[in-house]
């Protein structure tokens, strides 16, 4: 037997008066006049539950699949909103072929754009193409335009008191040359029958961040080792004075890691051993003690008003400074005592300290996220980051966020940028794939990455055409560290200066947003703690040191250079347009960018053979690049301002690391 397919019906119970064998049944079909399937949109996160990421100026592309049954024409557009707005705004998509559409929508303010598409049949559009085919092949069409007339008295019906009269007389008196004429069809389309489109189930979004967002280059300092004097304690009067040094480098974010009144208890010596001397000054990570928590400074780097001086003069330089915020607390922080509950307690009543076994952190307690005081944890924590917002910061290095719940994440961030739309989140969260790429879909603006371990010319190419592509490309923005105060990498153990040069170079080159933690990095310290560890002998971490920013040896003249090509070329302020290039030998990585308008293109070979010159022939497509094939074009050389003229796709590329360990050059048509 064949039954016939049936809707779902919703079957209700025997009712007074009805027969013991009949149902009442609710019909719960959809409105089946509702004829257009749009499908595949994109960009969007998650089937839409995460939003996409922009900066400021850029334009949204949506595209989407969109048709009908039949063979009748549809009209889809692009519903856009910003931020709180009621109102949506519309922009009608463009038809590409095999039933896709896409529209370009402007992104003019940060905060967050809510888009959705809408599409539905468009029955004047309809008629007036099959009206055409009935004219040019000489057909009697008096019925067709009395259905012309209905369509065109619907749309008077809808349209404003002046367009109304002219479609009513367009309608009442319609011929074939004035219905498929421009000036009526104009008219009509102003008021299309919408009664029956179809809209997306789920608006998506996109959140539009400031341009540091995408491009920008960090320098991390303790400010504690800002005097130049090995004695005094660094203040922020010391950093105001370190203010020049950094804009000569030219990076635009002075990071500086917690700034907090640092405990007492369980206080960590040089190179990480239990401390015996009240000297010494403990890890700035063990946040609290007598003089206040997370909302107040250490007494020995100044005042608050200190600080703000010190953002203030930053901001006259074109610097923001981004603070680092650890939610974790030392034994002494005023919370401990205030709030028990938002820590872990231990079976014989201590709190449990942080741990990373058999490594122990007992300056340390990290917060208790499945408290039964959560709530006002939450608020607890987001309210440092409105303290410091409120004392002029717009950007945050958050410690370690992948060991705290991602639903606060999600909430606080969320929360802080409906406020703040202007604020930046990168996360220090060196953990696995899956856990980054959630907390750059909950919110965060920037993440650390695995760059510090991808050291072969293909270990670099298959990373960075990961994270340049979609999907991951929508959520998640890289930010490159060839090291940090707690990653001293084995290439810059051994390889010497130019493991440093190679190194700073990639970072700053293969993403548009990088930092270095110095002057550790420019005057090139190698030396691990012990054998076989990625810790730094004698970490600022535990202690105070004194750096000598003038040694001859120093890199800051090529981190300068470097800096000054990436504010001076659209192209390296993007990772939008990254291209690698075949080159016949595996120690050198060759790749480009370009500018939007591919007007400005920049080419990096960088050497990972420290010890050794290589040499190789690199095969460019210049006629993807916008290059001459047949002529030459001009190659400045953006590290040693050398300019040369070249011909056709095969160059021949040697790079000595004694010398120098890259190049970076500027291709001109």
């Amino acid at each position: 037997m064949h039954l016939a397919p049936q809707w779902p019906l919703c079957a209700v119970g025997n009712t007074q008066g009805s027969l013991p064998w009949k149902r009442q049944v609710i019909d719960t079909r959809p409105d089946g006049r509702r004829r257009v399937v749009i499908e595949t949109v994109t960009p969007e996160i998650d089937f839409g539950r995460f939003p996409v990421k922009r900066v400021v100026g850029d334009v949204l592309t949506v595209e989407a699949d969109a048709f009908t049954d039949g063979h009748d024409e549809i009209c889809v557009v692009l519903r856009w909103r910003w931020g709180e707005d009621e109102e949506w705004r519309e922009t009608e998509m463009e038809a590409l072929g095999n039933d896709r559409w896409r529209a370009v929508q402007p992104l003019e303010r940060i905060g967050r754009y809510e888009y959705s598409v809408s599409a539905w049949v468009d029955h004047w559009e309809t008629w007036r193409h099959d009206l055409r085919k009935r004219v040019d092949a000489d057909q009697d069409v008096t019925v067709d335009l009395r259905i012309g007339a209905a369509l065109v008295a619907g749309a008077a019906q809808r349209a404003t008191a002046r367009d109304a009269v002219v479609l009513r007389a367009a309608a009442s008196d319609l011929s074939a040359a004035r219905a498929l004429g421009p000036e009526l069809d104009a008219v009509v389309a102003s008021y299309p029958d919408r009664s029956l489109e179809t809209t997306l189930d789920q608006s998506l979004a996109v959140t539009v961040d400031p341009e540091r967002a995408r491009f920008s280059a960090w320098y991390e300092l303790f400010p504690r080792s800002a005097s130049p004097d090995p004695q005094p304690h660094g203040t922020f009067r010391d950093v105001i004075a370190r203010l020049p040094y950094v804009e000569e480098l030219g990076f635009d974010v002075l990071y500086m890691p917690p700034i907090s009144p640092i405990g007492m208890q369980f206080r960590k010596g040089p190179n990480n051993t239990s401390s015996t001397n009240p000297e010494d000054p403990g890890v700035p990570w063990a946040i609290g003690g007598p003089d206040g928590g997370h909302d107040a400074v250490h007494p020995e780097l100044g005042t608050i008003e200190d600080f703000r001086a010190l953002v203030g003069e930053a901001r006259k330089r074109g610097i923001e400074i981004a603070l680092d915020i650890a939610f974790q607390a030392s034994p002494d922080h005023p919370w401990v005592r205030e709030h028990p509950d938002w820590f872990r307690a231990r079976p014989d009543g201590t709190i449990q300290y942080a741990e990373n076994p058999p490594k122990k952190y007992q300056d340390i307690y990290p917060f208790d996220f499945e408290s039964r005081d959560w709530r006002a944890l939450w608020d607890g924590l987001a309210g440092v980051f409105r303290f410091w917002i409120s004392q002029g910061v717009t950007i945050f290095r958050v410690d370690n966020p992948h060991t705290k719940a991602f639903a606060f994440w999600e909430w606080a961030i969320h929360d802080i940028k409906r406020d703040h739309p202007e604020v930046l989140f990168l996360a220090e969260a060196f953990t696995r794939p899956k856990v980054m790429y959630r907390l750059a879909k909950l919110g965060f603006s920037q993440s650390y990455t695995y760059f510090t371990w991808r050291n072969n010319a293909a270990d670099l190419r298959e990373y960075m055409e990961e994270l340049t592509s979609p999907p991951v490309s929508e959520f998640f923005r890289p930010n490159f560290w060839p090291n940090t105060p707690d990653i001293l990498h084995a290439d810059l153990q051994t390889g010497g200066r130019a493991a440093f040069e190679a190194r700073l170079v990639l970072a700053a080159t293969l993403s548009s947003s990088y930092g270095i933690y110095g002057p550790a990095y420019e005057l090139g310290e190698a030396t691990p703690r012990d054998p076989g560890t990625e810790e730094y002998l004698d970490s600022e971490k535990y202690q105070q040191r004194t750096w000598d920013l003038d040694r001859p040896d120093s890199l800051r003249e090529l981190i300068a250079l470097v800096n000054r090509a990436r504010r001076d070329h659209p192209a390296l302020q993007s990772n939008e347009r990254l291209r690698f290039h075949s080159i016949d030998n595996a120690s050198l990585l060759a790749y480009t960018k370009n500018s939007p308008d591919g007007s400005d293109i920049i080419l990096t070979v960088v050497n990972l053979d420290f010890d050794t010159p290589q040499e190789g022939v690199l095969e460019l497509g210049l006629e993807a690049l916008g290059l001459p094939v047949d002529r030459p074009f001009q190659v400045v050389d953006l590290l040693d301002g050398t300019s040369t003229r070249l011909t056709g796709p095969a160059i021949p590329i040697a790079l000595d690391p004694a010398e120098r360990a890259a190049h970076v050059v500027w291709l001109k048509a």
